[in-house]
């Protein structure tokens, strides 16, 4: 009989340690902790099977995430699959700026209100794919209301099973549609998105995890990669409430072009953040 030890050693061969061990965790419903406090523990045939076709098919290059089925993002699981992107860390910047806005007082009324009026919810998350960043705002802020739009209902499914699974469903709305045409006349506080910002023919795109990821939400087909965040930036206006703020990431040479299209629609208060990585990865600015 295989133990832990052994099909470690064998996934080894074929795949990086880290995710061996996340696979074989998945598999036995443990941590990786464990695996490596018990290497002599005796897999069943079953387990042994399902850790070689984990293995097999993170070889060929499937991502992790899709074959266990979540990935973590600030410090919560999240369910993921092919047709969500896989939430990164650096999309935490995003997080991270949001809810220094929302921990500010607004130029029309308290301190991190909940609504923009007492009815509507404060923020707008567009393209919430998994659902992730829409999650985490109400998470974070007990009571913030939050609208979570996208154009691909399997993508709303997966957020839907996410909000459910967080306890979120009376505080995040999720609506159908491509950016704002899902919400028209509804005014926010803050708009925050995560948006398809890789150039259409950018190599990356053929390398590592994006070969599995929807591709409608790493490029929208644009020769520069910056027709999302131009329909984001250009009608943000008309649904963001007085002195409400836009924030949206960014690829990594971005940074400029982001602040440019803020300057040209009007934005006040432009601000450019980096990620840990100290690379520039979220513009934004204020509605004056």
């Amino acid at each position: 009989m295989q133990t832990v030890k052994a099909a470690l050693e064998d996934a080894l061969a074929a795949i990086d340690r880290i995710d061996a061990q996340v696979l074989i965790a998945h598999v036995l419903e443990v941590n990786r902790a464990w695996i490596a406090s018990n290497p002599m523990h005796v897999l069943t045939e079953t387990e042994d099977a399902r850790i070689d076709m984990l293995v097999a098919l993170r070889a060929l290059g499937q991502p992790v995430a899709y074959l266990v089925g979540t990935r973590e993002f600030y410090g919560r699981d999240f369910e993921v699959g092919p047709s969500v992107l896989i939430p990164r860390p650096e999309t935490e910047t995003l997080v991270e700026a949001a809810l220094d806005v929302l921990r500010r007082p607004h130029a029309t009324g308290p301190a991190a209100p909940s609504s923009v009026d007492g009815e509507a919810p404060a923020v707008l998350d567009l393209g919430t794919g998994s659902g992730a960043i829409a999650v985490t705002l109400a998470c974070e802020r007990p009571g913030l209301r939050v609208v979570a739009t996208d154009a691909s209902r399997e993508a709303l499914d997966v957020a839907a099973r996410n909000v459910r699974m967080h306890a979120c469903e009376e505080r995040v709305e999720l609506v159908h549609g491509s950016w704002y045409d899902a919400v028209p006349g509804r005014l926010f506080r803050l708009i925050v998105a995560n948006p398809p910002y890789v150039a259409a023919g950018d190599a990356h795109l053929a390398q590592g995890d994006l070969r599995f990821e929807p591709g409608r939400a790493l490029s929208d087909g644009s020769a520069d990669g910056l027709d999302s965040i131009r329909a984001i930036v250009a009608g943000a206006g008309e649904h963001l409430a007085p002195g409400g703020t836009l924030l949206f990431e960014h690829g990594y040479d971005q940074s400029e072009a982001a602040a440019r299209l803020l300057g040209e629609a009007g934005f006040g208060d432009l601000v450019s953040i980096r990620d840990l990585a100290g690379i520039g990865r979220v513009a934004g600015g204020r509605r004056v």
